[in-house]
């Protein structure tokens, strides 16, 4: 029996539709596969590591060859992976690589008290832990981390009152400082691939709040 090409094993979660642009049903569905913690997880490997094939992904997590090639079919079903069959040996290997794609969304856009409501806001809490979760990460392993790259790390806030304008200006401007700049260490990375380099993570938030008070102690 001829055994079927990796384009061919892969048609069937195969995305039908431009990945970026979607909205209501369609982006509940990209979110509910996107935040996946595995899913997330596997996004970041491939991210850190370059493209993998379904073997070296599951001997990097530790999780069943089954469930990764699960997992990669929901995510590449919504644009987050795609195949990488030039870079297998045969036609047994599945390899797959990162996709660079955008993801934004807001609960209010989902009617109050219906179920995309609740999934968007879900989301949004998913996402939370998951920077929590890589914040505690760093603090545990930061001793571990060369003296230049602790120092170029950084933790700044501000809380200051301001206008609406004035918070909208500054969502603007973060968001596209950080898009800018993922951009320019992607086109470096490709002009210069012999440079030392660490996985970084940036990610910020501008929201109204007031004054946080301690938590109590008994």
């Amino acid at each position: 029996m001829t055994r079927r090409t990796a384009a061919e094993r892969h048609s069937d979660s195969a995305p039908d539709r431009a990945p970026g642009a979607e909205s209501g049903a369609d982006l509940l569905d990209v979110l509910i596969a996107f935040h996946h913690p595995t899913r997330r997880w596997l996004c970041e490997v491939l991210s850190a590591e370059g493209p993998a094939n379904v073997g070296m992904l599951a001997e990097r997590t530790g999780l069943a060859v089954g469930s990764v090639s699960h997992h990669l079919k929901a995510l590449h079903r919504h644009g987050f992976v795609e195949p990488a069959p030039e870079l297998a040996r045969d036609t047994r290997q599945s390899w797959w690589r990162l996709v660079a794609r955008d993801l934004s969304w807001l609960s209010d856009d989902f009617v109050e008290g219906t179920m995309g409501r609740r999934l968007a806001e879900d989301a949004e809490v998913a996402n939370f832990r998951h920077h929590v979760r890589a914040v505690r990460q760093w603090m545990a392993v930061a001793h571990e981390v060369p003296d230049e790259w602790r120092r170029a790390a950084v933790s700044t806030d501000t809380y200051v009152r301001a206008t609406v304008e004035q918070t909208t200006e500054l969502s603007r401007r973060v968001t596209e400082l950080l898009v800018d700049w993922s951009r320019e260490c992607r086109a470096d990375e490709r002009a210069r691939p012999d440079a030392v380099r660490r996985p970084v993570r940036a990610h910020a938030r501008v929201f109204p709040s007031g004054p946080v008070a301690p938590e109590r102690t008994r």
